[in-house]
């Protein structure tokens, strides 16, 4: 229970209607979710709005409410806040209710187009296995202290983030490492938050669906970086020309990472193979298993994280050596056979060519690349065609199938994702609706020596169609497929 008023903290109010030394036992979006004693803030989202459940929620026992238009009739017995934007007065308010879990532990956020989740994940895994106890909060799940919770956005609403944060620093947390959307940074979902760190890895064609433009993903992005203090660190990819345009009027400390151009920490791939790479990281050669120009970037910004937390250079640059590749992130899986699966997330046309080019430079080009992919429904339609002219041009063999259709026809997705394909292309591509029929035929047309990549939805056990999530799991189907027919 904490008093109305102490979580009013930092929050601009339009107007207050009660007393605001009342006792408040759960804030809460959602009506449903209400108990007695409850605040419920009532948010315009994009589907539904708030303001149409405040009488619900008043029945359900809330005692106040955060609003940005007062109600026509007024509970005498109930506390009305009115504030200007909800979705900024939750970020705080979530915090306060929590007692700024952010500030108790060193916080970093990792955003950009692509790896995200592997610098993350990798980062949490790299402190835990020197032994800091660290946390996550990532489109795969949220974790700490040996536990897995399940994760529905890549950044959560503000309540589930501090809620975990406090978690965290009450288990002895240290280090929590973050992805940070677009769509949670537009959203005010990280509002409130105090990061130590922030981290960028590139800006590709994504979300423009969302977005009106390229300029305002791209400003979006900027503000996590805006937000960080003197105290802080940004550190950005600068071999990506939206680099050092997240740098620009950045308080904090500024710092770099490269591969082709003078930077503070600087990478180099010396070896490429399906077994790992050997890496120069500065001055350091180092193998690892994972693999990919796209992961020496990662773990280039996984090492200079960890360097600007004052971790030892040593220490990191052997536990990067026994990192593992994420699951769904150029996962791979070799058959009796000799054939060999990869299932990777790629579902942007630059992460597409990324992972193809690294099979295409890794492979003798003997064996056959098979690729099996599709693109999302109610999500940026412009990258359809982008896809379909880069798997096709790089792959010997595509097949253009199913992703999340949501409501969309997925025909009609895979229609225009054919229409990227050059002429001279044409005869390298197939369409299956059916994702598992999609992997069947890639199954049967492979051999020994060859590779079918299946990209596009990695880590996702799931396939989206007409409002329901029905169970799909690309590498489970994958192995079942070609462990029977082979």
């Amino acid at each position: 229970m904490k008093k109305l008023k102490e979580i009013l903290y930092k929050v601009a109010i339009e107007g207050v209607l009660g007393s605001t030394n009342c006792l408040v036992a759960k804030i809460a979006l959602d009506s449903r979710d209400v108990i007695k004693n409850s605040m419920f803030v009532a948010i315009n989202g994009y589907e539904r709005d708030g303001h149409d459940y405040i009488d619900k929620a008043l029945a359900l026992g809330a005692s106040s409410i955060v609003c940005e238009q007062l109600p026509k009739e007024l509970n005498q017995e109930v506390v009305y806040v009115q504030v200007n934007d909800s979705r900024v007065a939750l970020g705080y308010m979530a915090a306060n209710f929590y007692e700024t879990p952010s500030t108790q532990l060193k916080l970093i956020g990792v955003t950009g187009t692509n790896g995200k989740t592997t610098v993350s994940t990798l980062l949490f895994n790299l402190f835990n296995n020197i032994k800091k106890k660290a946390g996550l909060i990532s489109t795969v799940a949220i974790k700490y202290d040996f536990k897995d919770f399940e994760s529905k956005h890549t950044t959560p609403n503000p309540l589930i983030i501090n809620q975990h944060l406090r978690a965290m620093v009450d288990s002895g947390i240290s280090h929590c490492f973050m992805e940070v959307s677009s769509h949670g940074i537009d959203q005010k979902r990280i509002t409130g938050l105090a990061f130590t760190g922030a981290v960028f890895s590139n800006l590709t064609h994504d979300h423009l669906d969302y977005h009106d433009s390229f300029e305002h993903y791209r400003d979006t992005k900027k503000q996590l970086f805006d937000s960080i203090n003197k105290n802080g660190f940004a550190l950005t990819n600068i071999d990506d020309k939206n680099g050092r345009f997240m740098l620009q009027n950045c308080k904090a400390k500024k710092q770099t990472y490269a591969m082709h151009q003078y930077a503070d920490f600087k990478v180099k791939v010396l070896e490429n193979q399906f077994n790992g790479m050997l890496l120069k990281i500065n001055q350091n050669e180092i193998w690892t298993q994972i693999l990919g120009e796209f992961n020496a970037y990662n773990l280039i910004a996984v090492f200079a994280t960890a360097r600007l937390l004052g971790e030892d250079e040593f220490l990191c640059l052997k536990a990067i050596s026994k990192l593992k590749n994420v699951p769904g992130r150029f996962q791979t899986y070799y058959t009796k056979n000799g054939i060999t699966l990869i299932i990777d997330y790629a579902h942007t046309p630059d992460a597409l060519k990324n992972v193809l080019n690294t099979i295409n430079k890794i492979r003798t080009q003997n064996e056959s690349l098979y690729t099996i992919i599709g693109c999302g429904g109610n999500r940026d339609q412009e990258k359809r065609p982008l896809m379909g002219f880069t798997a096709a041009s790089l792959s010997s063999k595509v097949i253009f199938t199913s992703d999340n259709p949501r409501y969309e026809d997925p025909d009609q997705i895979i229609e225009e994702i054919n229409a990227g394909v050059k002429p001279i292309d044409y005869k390298k591509t197939i369409s299956i609706t059916r994702r598992r029929e999609a992997i069947k035929l890639a199954c049967q047309m492979s051999k020994p020596g060859d590779i079918v990549l299946i990209a596009g939805k990695g880590h996702e056990n799931y396939q989206e169609i007409r409002g329901e999530r029905l169970p799909f799991d690309d590498y489970k189907i994958a192995k079942e497929i070609f462990s029977k027919i082979l």
